[in-house]
């Protein structure tokens, strides 16, 4: 969507992350941490095809000892692939500053999804607009990550 009017984007939504990636890691979470105010984290799934390990930043809530993950995939119409790769092997890695974890992921359930997308929207309203935009198309996956 978002593409359609900006073509130059689609190759930023590449590069992007992984200078997100290098830089977080080579700081050990000390710069690319944060961004615009918001708590951000390194997912590392197995992909569930090709078994490599695939690292994403994702913005993260947190929520007790829990992190919040939000699939919006900048409001597309798909949901990213880091999330059929979780959900195919719930026990990825994260890095969330520089504290490197083993954690267990699941979908938000439908009876928490009200509660969960509240602390999400609360804490970041721009969620709000992806969720307007992609009504009728798919409902956004709010993945929860329970530190092992």
């Amino acid at each position: 969507m978002f593409s359609r009017h900006f073509p130059y984007f689609t190759p930023l939504k590449r590069i992007i992350p992984a200078v997100h990636v290098a830089v977080y890691r080579t700081t050990n979470g000390r710069w690319s941490s944060k961004l615009a105010g918001q708590h951000m984290l390194l997912l590392t799934t197995k992909g569930r095809r090709s078994g490599r390990k695939r690292t994403v930043p994702l913005l993260y809530v947190p929520d007790g000892e829990n992190m919040i993950v939000i699939a919006s995939n900048w409001g597309g119409p798909q949901n990213p692939a880091w999330v059929a790769n979780v959900l195919a092997d719930p026990s990825p890695r994260v890095q969330a500053r520089s504290r490197k974890m083993k954690v267990t992921a699941r979908a938000a359930s439908p009876e928490e999804r009200a509660r969960v997308w509240q602390v999400v929207t609360t804490q970041y309203g721009g969620y709000e607009s992806y969720a307007k935009r992609l009504e009728g198309v798919r409902e956004i996956p709010l993945i929860i990550l329970t530190p092992v």
